[in-house]
């Protein structure tokens, strides 16, 4: 179970959560896990990604959140309230991976369609509407079929219509996918604004990049279970160094020279194939290697080292872990830890 700030207010708390299917294939009738206890919490205010290869499980978790599947064991609650309840369900708003409006709709229409399923009155409805429409960039195109509508353009509607009853959580499943990057901008744009103005959002991707950009933490979840869950900077380890690549020169030497005095100098580097010779004040050797340092403190030192040497340090790059290489980390190690689950179709198991 992961710590949390006790000045926070929990929007989603998941705690051991199960779920089981019952599945068919030629060796019989099988048990699949789509969720193995599962535990996690999204605090109000922040934007929660949700991580994980295709079969992970996170689908099922979201369905789970969203009252639509019902859970083996454990608890969900979203706001206090019981996932799936009437009090939890009017508080949430849900763009699915592949929202469907009718053709014959505006954006306008639509959202006046999606008011009158939430229950709200006319007035409320028009209100809602400009403002959801100006939000999300719709204000001069609400009169147009959805069938003239770009796929960015389509997918911000899908916003306004889970924003249309004011929710307090807003759950996303792939917001930014198939989109090109100026869609992808556009969406993280309004996302920006959602949080800003004290939204919760929980967020499904598979585009790293975008959960790099857009969350505030995340969980990385392989066959069912937690893998990795944190802020980015904790899970990426930002402040520990992979690897430096140095690039350092001296004039009016020979390769083989230079690579001798690397060699005492680091005896752990890595060393490339050198440059070519640059003529002007003498021809000058440049030569590129590696260095395994961890820390800050070691590359100082290293930079130190160079110079006392008598060496020209021309580049230093420090190369940090990313947020793809922890996430296949974490998969991997997921998945090892783990029996190979059946791929067939399911049925499902009730408590």
């Amino acid at each position: 179970m992961q710590k949390r700030d006790p000045q926070r207010q929990s929007v989603v708390d998941v705690r051991n959560l199960t779920k089981a299917y019952h599945a068919r294939s030629l060796r019989g009738r099988t048990v699949v896990e789509a969720l193995r206890g599962v535990s996690l919490h999204a605090d109000r205010g922040e934007v929660f990604g949700l991580l994980g290869p295709n079969g992970a499980g996170k689908t099922t978790l979201i369905k789970i959140l969203l009252g639509v599947v019902r859970s083996t064991t454990g608890s969900a609650s979203l706001f206090g309230q019981p996932a799936g309840s009437s009090a939890a369900r009017m508080r949430v708003g849900y763009l699915p991976e592949s929202l469907r409006v009718d053709r014959h709709h505006s954006a306008r229409t639509a959202l006046r369609y999606y008011g009158r399923m939430s229950r709200m009155s006319r007035a409320d409805i028009l209100r809602r509407s400009d403002e959801l429409l100006e939000l999300v960039g719709l204000r001069d195109r609400d009169r147009e079929s959805v069938r003239q509508f770009s796929k960015g353009m389509y997918q911000r509607l899908g916003l306004a219509q889970a924003l249309m009853h004011d929710p307090d959580l807003l759950v996303l499943d792939e917001p930014t996918d198939g989109l090109d990057p100026v869609g992808r901008n556009e969406v993280r744009m309004v996302i920006d604004r959602l949080r800003e103005s004290g939204k919760t959002i929980f967020l499904n991707s598979h585009i790293l990049q975008e959960v790099e950009l857009i969350c505030s933490r995340v969980a990385i979840m392989a066959k069912g279970k937690i893998c990795a869950v944190g802020r980015i900077d904790e899970l990426t380890q930002s402040d520990r160094i992979e690897e430096v690549q140095f690039q350092v020169a001296l004039p009016m030497v020979s390769i083989d020279i230079l690579r001798a005095k690397l060699g005492e100098l680091f005896p752990a580097a890595v060393v490339a194939e050198p440059s070519q010779p640059e003529n002007g004040g003498g021809e000058i050797i440049a030569i590129e290697f590696h260095l395994p340092l961890s820390s800050q403190s070691e590359v100082d030192s290293a930079v130190d080292r160079i110079r006392s040497a008598g060496l020209s340090l021309r580049r230093l790059v420090v190369r940090r872990q990313t947020l793809e290489e922890t996430f296949m980390k974490a998969v991997r190690l997921g998945e090892s830890s783990n029996a190979e689950t059946p791929s067939h179709a399911a049925q499902e198991v009730l408590p």
